[in-house]
């Protein structure tokens, strides 16, 4: 069954209007579907045109060229009443909520039903609890704005779009201001939410780890290319990230899903207890080798345990250490070894 998908634009150019009729084109050619009950990641360097995109999907600044439909329809023909009931919208800039309550806060989420003086009734206060609820915030529904952590803040805005009951939401960077525990927590809150609810959530995002793990799709953008679009795996495997991400002096490694720094380095194979083998692997990155498969390998670390660890490099017998540390220490010393057997062909023998 094919699925139809919530938003989605052909041949958009998204830019700005200057004067003298003259335009600023940021991106072009711009094909996007976005998903119900998907969690939707948009990454790209500073000045790839994330906000600006952004904004034209939300309908703030119009189109330069080409269609974004909302639900199959024209978004340029829903007008701004129709638009705050459909698309949710949380900004990058910090909440400066005075002295209103989280309840308070959340509430204005229902702006756009109840008209202009904006009473609440019976079914409006239900769907504010339950958007509260919805985010792990309930304990602190009568707390002050002004005295929650910058994770529980997001939590608040969150909560005020879910009050919205839209079906698209939108967030600009959501966890630029957040610590690292706060950032996932939010990340999480976010995709379990396009799941349960069945919301399409779009958020643009500079955390490239934490938009591989938790996204179902990624929009890569970046002037001087066409857009990429896909599952972070399918992207990862096909090299697009490495055509993105990669600069001088920094590289994305496929086998980790992390940009590292370029370095020269040496092969070696990692084998054995799989936490181990891992953390290992990310030391040995940090310190200019390379975790590889060992048909190209002259060195290679057998992982029995965390504090049991077997070194071998070419022309030299087992090692044994306690510590990873102790592991890339030694590596050090031995490294002219592996160079010289890597040079000459020669690998290690088990």
């Amino acid at each position: 069954m094919q699925r139809k998908p919530v938003i989605e634009s052909s041949g958009l150019i998204i830019g700005y209007k200057l004067k003298n009729k003259k335009r600023s084109v940021v991106h072009d050619s711009l094909q996007l579907q976005l998903f119900a009950g998907e969690l939707t990641g948009l990454l790209g360097l500073n000045g790839a045109g994330k906000s600006t995109l952004l904004r034209t999907i939300c309908g703030f600044q119009p189109a330069l060229e080409g269609e974004v439909r909302l639900n199959g329809r024209l978004l340029s023909g829903y007008s701004h009443a129709e638009l705050s009931r459909l698309i949710g919208v949380v900004l990058t800039e910090k909440t400066n909520a005075g002295g209103m309550t989280v309840n308070e806060l959340a509430s204005l989420g229902r702006h756009p039903y109840t008209g202009f003086f904006g009473v609440l009734k019976a079914e409006d206060k239900r769907i504010v609890t339950e958007a509260i609820e919805a985010v792990g915030m309930t304990q602190l529904a009568d707390r002050s704005v002004s005295e929650l952590s910058d994770g529980e803040r997001q939590k608040t805005m969150i909560a005020k779009v879910l009050a919205q009951q839209c079906p698209v939401i939108v967030l600009d960077e959501p966890t630029v201001y957040l610590d690292v525990t706060s950032r996932i927590e939010t990340m999480s809150l976010l995709r379990r939410l396009a799941v349960e609810q069945q919301k399409a959530v779009l958020l643009s995002t500079h955390d490239l780890e934490l938009a591989v793990q938790m996204c179902d799709c990624l929009w890569l953008l970046d002037q001087k290319r066409p857009l990429s679009c896909g599952a972070p795996e399918d992207l990862i495997l096909s090299g697009a990230f490495g055509t993105f991400f990669t600069r001088h002096g920094v590289s994305f490694d496929s086998s980790t899903g992390k940009l590292t720094a370029d370095k020269p380095a040496c092969p070696i194979t990692v084998e054995g207890d799989p936490d181990t083998a891992y953390w290992i692997g990310n030391a040995l990155i940090r310190n200019g080798f390379r975790p590889s498969a060992i048909d190209e390998t002259f060195s290679r670390i057998y992982c029995h345990s965390p504090r049991q660890l077997s070194l071998f490099v070419s022309g030299t017998n087992e090692i044994r250490t306690g510590t990873i540390a102790e592991t890339v220490a030694l590596l050090h010393k031995l490294k002219p070894l592996a160079t010289a057997a890597a040079k000459g062909g020669v690998l290690f023998t088990k």
